[in-house]
């Protein structure tokens, strides 16, 4: 636990010193909440909707901070760490693969949840947000949604073979998730062409699940999106700790 707790604090100072996860995961999130906000205020989500269409995007709206930790912080900080040889320096001492993946995790956990607080904040305060439906419902999907998407980033970042292979794998998975998934622009908005193509990708599975838990929706409408969210993690975890490279 003393190598854990040392790890986690000289890896998150080094983190803060970047701007990287300061941009994509607190200040977009807000950023797209505001034009939001501004664009579409307290409207109904379509006609004869109980919820606003804020409602309906908050769900969608934390995920951007989990999408940019999972799927590009993780693979990218892991593999750099390969180029540099500090993975290998780490093979000689006590460290685990699994520590090192998890106080990794627990970092880009730490700015999704910092990002999903500032967004409850500012929704809850300058546009009169309320959130619909059960908050324990909410925070499982969050925490699920979480782990499925972390799972990509420490599977990638475990097996590519250098940054450059880790950074193009890396950016093909987020940035079609971010803008198709509905994260960024609304999935009700798309065209159903595009709504197909949407579904194939893990986010919008996850963001279905927590804009049924945000509004209050039966659950039951999402056990095909739970189900995906927990296979994905189980697979991507066993794959990224059984294959994982030191060098």
């Amino acid at each position: 636990m003393g190598t854990f707790r040392t790890m986690l604090k000289t890896e998150l100072k080094l983190s803060l010193r970047g701007m990287d996860m300061f941009i994509f995961a607190i200040c977009m999130p807000l950023v797209v909440l505001i034009i939001l906000g501004i664009i579409y205020g307290s409207k109904p989500a379509f006609e004869g909707a109980g919820y606003t269409f804020l409602q309906q995007s908050f769900g969608a709206l934390v995920t951007i901070a989990i999408c940019a930790g999972g799927v590009m912080g993780l693979p990218l900080v892991i593999s750099d760490y390969r180029s540099k040889k500090i993975l290998k320096r780490f093979k000689v001492t006590p460290v685990t693969p699994a520590m090192i993946l998890v106080v990794q995790v627990v970092i880009y956990g730490i700015y999704a949840l910092v990002s999903l607080v500032l967004i409850y904040i500012t929704a809850t305060i300058f546009f009169n947000y309320q959130l619909g439906g059960s908050w324990l419902q909410f925070w499982s999907g969050y925490f699920l949604v979480m782990m499925s998407m972390f799972s990509i980033g420490m599977m990638v970042g475990g097996i590519a073979p250098n940054t450059k292979t880790a950074s193009i794998v890396a950016s093909v998975l987020y940035f079609p998730m971010l803008i198709f998934s509905g994260a960024t622009l609304p999935y009700e908005v798309m065209p159903a062409p595009l709504q197909k193509i949407a579904d194939i990708l893990p986010l919008t599975q996850g963001i279905k699940l927590l804009k049924a838990a945000s509004l209050g929706l039966p659950m039951d409408s999402v056990l095909l999106p739970i189900g995906i969210m927990v296979v994905l993690a189980a697979i991507c975890i066993s794959v990224s700790i059984k294959f994982f490279k030191w060098e």
